[in-house]
């Protein structure tokens, strides 16, 4: 049996989260072998959303209208040079500013439109017995499984082979060439001769009205922004926390931390379906949890230097981010109609991105304040929205429904 079409578009979230997230571990070596501080090490990591909120934006609404390939397709090609700018950029600060631009916009259109794909995919006529949650699940375990493998190949090889600051992204570079075959071989969802009205007038009905959906107001926007807060404050915030505890093995411990992250995170992913299948609530609210006592006990490590302490953290951490991504999407594509659904996860998957803007929130406050205090009020703040979320289920027009 060949390849199943959903795979082929999966691939392509595979790899492109592979490539996003190489970078995590590494910047505990652009602190120590490049010798850039901490808050711009930060902003290395943050500049990468710059990038992710035009190719959302941008992304799903071009793939409505001219369909899924013609805008996957050059986005997964644009990958390969943003690895090679990054390569370069070994000791530039410009070149790495660059790439993890240049990335952040490949993430935003693969993670718009590849999720999209990967849905429609995973539906009647090309899978008729598929479950209602299988595009979602599908989408989010590609993406968190590349989020999870690109920082172990790329911390390993930094750690122990040579040309540490080139080989992760030549690494990369290799295992994107072969996607970019299959994905010029999935079967097109969204043919040209598809486009409404409404597609091509927005603004009249279009998917920017979804977002007035009373459900995305109270399900999704106090969910969206923690989904990679969680990852953020665990193998961003943690490291950093830590300081001259972890040196002489400071990047193998945060490819141990993002490692511990990304697992958890996919291990959990269809519990989170099943949650979603009971009560669509339940999900978020778990999520949000696990991120408010991950964040608790990360201050903890920040307290004790608790190398422990920190995977435990981690492992919370990355449970409530699977938990979370997945719920998240499933209630979108439950939102969103078809001719909608790649506007719609474009502004979810820009709120989520906004996590990782807090390590660079965090960062110049650290010094002042110490990483204790601000991660007990991150977890206050996320508890806040816990309770915002919670009261979803009681208000009108946003009762629970399955997913279609």
């Amino acid at each position: 049996m060949g390849m199943k079409s959903w795979a082929r578009v999966a691939a392509v979230l595979f790899v492109i989260g592979y490539g996003a997230n190489q970078f995590s571990p590494l910047m505990v070596m652009y602190r120590e072998q490049g010798h850039y501080s901490a808050t711009v090490v930060a902003a290395f990591f943050g500049v990468y959303v710059a990038g992710l909120a035009p190719g959302l934006f941008v992304g799903g609404p071009l793939s409505d209208r001219y369909g899924r390939r013609a805008v996957l397709l050059p986005a997964v090609v644009l990958s390969v040079p943003a690895s090679a700018v990054l390569a370069l950029g070994a000791f530039s600060e410009t070149l790495l500013f660059t790439g993890r631009f240049l990335f952040g916009l490949v993430t935003g259109v693969a993670m718009a439109v590849g999720s999209t794909w990967v849905k429609e995919l995973s539906q009647a006529p090309h899978e008729p017995e598929a479950d209602s949650s299988a595009g979602a699940r599908r989408a989010a375990l590609s993406l968190s499984a590349g989020f999870g493998v690109g920082p172990v190949v790329g911390g390993v090889l930094a750690q122990w082979a040579p040309l540490p600051m080139e080989l992760p992204y030549l690494a990369h570079i290799l295992v994107t060439l072969p996607v970019i075959v299959l994905v010029r071989r999935a079967p097109e969802t969204r043919p040209r001769a598809q486009k409404t009205a409404e597609v091509a007038s927005p603004a009249a009905g279009g998917w920017t009205t979804r977002l007035r959906d009373p459900r995305f107001r109270a399900r999704v926007l106090p969910l969206a922004p923690w989904v990679f807060a969680g990852p953020a404050v665990s193998f961003a915030v943690q490291p950093a926390a830590l300081g001259d505890r972890t040196a002489g093995f400071g990047l193998f411990f945060a490819t141990l931390l993002t490692a511990v992250t990304l697992s958890a995170g996919v291990g959990i992913q269809s519990t989170a379906r099943r949650l979603d299948a009971r009560n669509p609530l339940v999900g978020g609210r778990l999520g949000l949890g696990l991120i408010a006592l991950g964040s608790l006990v990360a201050a903890l490590t920040a307290v004790t230097g608790s190398l422990v302490v920190a995977v435990v953290a981690s492992a919370i951490l990355g449970s409530g981010f699977g938990i979370s991504l997945v719920s998240g999407l499933i209630e979108v594509q439950r939102i969103a109609a078809p001719d909608h659904l790649a506007g719609v996860t474009a502004v979810y998957y820009s709120l989520t991105y906004l996590g990782f803007l807090l390590p660079l929130v965090l960062a110049p406050l650290a010094p002042g304040f110490g990483y204790p205090a601000l991660l007990v009020v991150v977890a206050c703040l996320a508890l806040v929205c816990l309770a915002v979320l919670s009261r979803a289920g009681a208000r009108p027009g946003v009762t629970a429904r399955p997913a279609r």
